[in-house]
């Protein structure tokens, strides 16, 4: 497997940064970034969910927190998969 690195967290340091890559192969958008707190997922839980959909973060499922600076990488990801017809 091959990822094409998109950007990187600009605030981060040396370790443990929030990251996106396009994974071309699997045809999807790899994000790397903050473990959800436990209060993040009651809340999640407790959010409005498209009816008939079980609410909750299911099995084999995460959340990932990245910092809203990151929209930018997030919108060149996109277009990444855009571009390519993915």
């Amino acid at each position: 497997m091959e990822l094409d690195f998109i950007g990187i967290d600009p605030e981060t340091g040396k370790d443990g940064s929030p990251t996106v890559w396009v994974d071309h192969e699997r045809q999807e958008i790899v994000i790397q970034g903050w473990k959800a707190l436990e209060e993040l997922l009651a809340a999640i839980s407790r959010t409005s969910w498209s009816p008939g959909h079980t609410p909750g973060v299911p099995e084999g499922e995460i959340v990932n927190r990245i910092p809203a600076r990151m929209v930018p990488i997030l919108r060149e990801a996109c277009d990444v998969v855009e571009r390519a017809g993915l």
